[in-house]
């Protein structure tokens, strides 16, 4: 599944291929459990009955360990598809529903869509053709049962994957492939967008009325994951659409047409007490751009503020706090909204950036000026369509 950055995005890196970082999201751990417990206690003992309990456990965590391969696999042709058309993306997480390529952009047309979604299910069915063929040919070779007993499952859920991801409901990569047809027949990609994430929410409807039918049937973990999906769908469909306006109502502007040109600095001379109540407590923010003659001197922040005893706040000055303000939270002047406010809406690094050009801070981008920003444009009615036609 490919999709806008989402804050479940967040994770532990891995490791990085073709230049793409990947990462674990702590709720995949729940996901791999889950497998491992389900194919070490229903899936193998019901196809191979005769395999002792260690051994299947064992097949579990190697069944388990497959799946994460898969997804990286899958998730990995999304991104090398929208990198050759000149997409721009970022890493790839694992978390509890599956995975994300985290796209920065959404393509520029319906073609680019289409080929970047397909590539997702076909990858999956080449990997589960593989695995057949290793599957047949370790049966052929005499190789021990859990050799091929993994090897099987893996061609089965890859297929499952598969398939799945090809039900046309966004964000899932059928309804990408949805959203792209019908793109390229109405020429309107918030129409498009608008069918395809109300395709996507019903689908979330359906899945949670299955889950709540399997726990009246007394099926508890299943119906629990039919609600949690289902939930995930319907929300992630409906945040879609969402993520789309935004980024059309932000689109060809950059930070310097945004920013605060008049922000609150701190000196180097003031005492952590004054700073403390004047500046961090009035203005509510953990971190505070530190200026002298016009230029950027360093950041002071809460953080370091707590490094220091209390009853020294008196005797001690922010320049014996200040460091360096790290790239996280400084952007020239030129950074585009899209890219900034993906990355203060995530709220990663903090709920502001400093906009800063040759050493000098020019002024301050906030959560609360895009919000702001957002908020009015949208009611004054100043659309895609709007704004396109004045650029």
């Amino acid at each position: 599944m490919a999709e806008k950055k989402p804050l479940i995005a967040r994770g532990f890196p891995l490791f990085t291929i073709f230049g793409f970082e990947v990462k674990l999201n702590l709720t995949w751990l729940l996901l791999a459990l889950l497998i491992t417990w389900t194919l070490a206690e229903g899936f193998f003992p019901e196809r191979y009955p005769d395999l002792a309990t260690q051994t299947r456990w064992w097949m579990g965590i190697a069944g388990a360990f497959g799946i994460l391969l898969s997804i990286v696999f899958h998730e990995l042709s999304h991104s090398l598809v929208a990198r050759y058309y000149g997409l721009r993306m970022g890493g790839i997480t694992l978390f509890v529903f599956g995975g994300v390529a985290e796209m920065r952009h959404e393509p520029k047309e319906p073609k680019v869509e289409l080929l970047m979604a397909g590539a997702g299910p076909l990858s999956s069915l080449v990997l589960a053709g593989i695995c057949w063929v290793l599957h047949a040919g370790a049966e052929t070779s005499g190789l021990p049962t859990p050799v091929t007993g993994v090897l099987y499952y893996l061609a089965v859920i890859n297929v499952a994957l598969a398939v799945f991801n090809l039900i046309p409901a966004y964000p899932l990569d059928g309804g990408r492939m949805l959203r792209a047809a019908l793109w390229a027949w109405r020429k309107d990609i918030r129409a498009a967008t608008r069918i395809a994430s109300n395709m996507g929410s019903g689908f979330g409807l359906i899945l949670i009325f299955l889950g709540v039918l399997s726990l009246i049937q007394g099926f508890f973990v299943g119906g629990m994951w039919y609600i949690l999906i289902g939930l995930f769908v319907r929300g992630a469909a409906k945040g879609s659409y969402r993520q789309l306006i935004v980024q059309q109502v932000l689109e060809g502007r950059a930070a310097r047409d945004v920013m605060n040109t008049d922000p609150v600095t701190v000196d180097r001379s003031l005492s952590l007490r004054d700073f403390v109540d004047d500046y961090v407590y009035r203005y509510r923010s953990r971190l505070f751009p530190v200026v002298q003659d016009g230029e950027l001197k360093g950041c002071a922040t809460v953080e370091r503020v707590k490094e220091i005893p209390e009853e020294q706040w008196e005797q001690t000055a922010v320049a014996d706090i200040v460091d360096s303000c790290s790239d996280e939270n400084t952007v020239s002047p030129e950074e585009e909204l899209t890219d900034l406010a993906s990355g203060l809406f995530g709220a990663s690094a903090g709920r502001q950036r400093l906009v800063v050009e040759d050493g000098r801070l020019l002024g301050v981008v906030s959560v609360d000026d895009l919000r702001e920003l957002l908020q009015l444009r949208l009611e004054l009615g100043d659309d895609a369509e709007a704004s396109g036609a004045r650029r």
